[in-house]
């Protein structure tokens, strides 16, 4: 009987608790098919004269169509950013985890260190570098801090720990050069870890304000998050912009919701497989 009412207490928590978080996506589905009026006068929560179709092409025709423009730019800072840190996290957690060298243990406590580091406090000092490097304003301001990810390093170091040694001596044996067994064997066996590192540096680059916001001036370089804010900040004077603030972050959401759809079988093969590791 216990057993039972544990179960239904569980399931109802678990249900209030998924509508709390869902409820701030079922807010902005609404929100995207209503006019700024309706927007701004009407219940938050209900459906009021739909026009989801007018509102998007208002979206892609407003500015030139300048949102496409940033949507291409997030697609870009953040696809090359997340693809490019899964990489070296796999190499560099590899190169932890199996190859033995002086200082292996202190660089990989910096590492650690790494992941406790909030961006706020790197933006300052990244801005002055890249303005040094000439770089500042660019596309590559954006780029190249998204390509180090302290905790994609962290997470390959544990799954390539679980690469067998004595199959790694027997490519050896064979002739196999350390390249080619990382590239045949180790990556093979990490990729459940790499798919994780690539979402989750993927949703953090294309969700990233601060960033952008520190290293860019020219409009035509926003991603789309520091783009929806500089319309945001002009909604007083243009109504309308408040209603496409709202829409364009709607479909800013589209992306993320299809790439976890995608690797989410991979991701949980991933977590399968390591919950019976030895």
């Amino acid at each position: 009987m216990r057993t039972v009412s544990t179960r239904w207490l569980v399931t109802v928590l678990l249900t209030v608790l998924a509508g709390y978080f869902l409820l701030p996506l079922y807010w902005l589905v609404v929100a995207a098919t209503k006019s700024t009026g309706d927007l701004i006068n009407s219940s938050p929560l209900g459906f009021t004269n739909p026009q989801l179709w007018t509102n998007l092409g208002d979206l892609v025709s407003f500015g030139d169509g300048i949102f496409w423009r940033w949507i291409g730019n997030s697609l870009v800072y953040a696809g090359l950013g997340a693809a490019g840190a899964t990489l070296i996290s796999a190499c560099a957690g590899y190169a932890l985890a199996k190859c033995d060298f002086r200082g292996r243990e202190a660089l990989f406590n910096v590492v650690l260190a790494g992941v406790l580091m909030p961006m706020t406090a790197l933006g300052l000092p990244l801005f002055l570098l890249m303005s040094k490097a000439g770089l500042a304003n660019s596309y590559w301001a954006v780029l190249l801090p998204s390509l180090v990810s302290p905790f994609g390093v962290y997470l390959s170091r544990v799954y390539a720990a679980t690469v067998p040694d004595d199959v790694l001596d027997a490519a050896r044996s064979d002739g196999a050069g350390e390249w080619r067994i990382f590239a045949t064997i180790a990556l093979r066996i990490m990729s459940p870890a790499m798919v994780t590192i690539f979402l989750f540096q993927f949703v953090a680059i294309w969700n990233n304000y601060f960033l952008p916001l520190v290293m860019l001036s020219d409009s035509h370089l926003y991603p789309i998050t520091l783009g929806l804010t500089s319309w945001q900040g002009f909604a007083d004077r243009q109504p309308i912009l408040q209603t496409l603030t709202v829409v364009g972050s709607f479909v800013s959401v589209i992306p993320l919701l299809v790439l976890s759809g995608a690797l989410q079988r991979f991701w949980r093969a991933g977590l399968t497989e390591g919950s019976v590791r030895e």
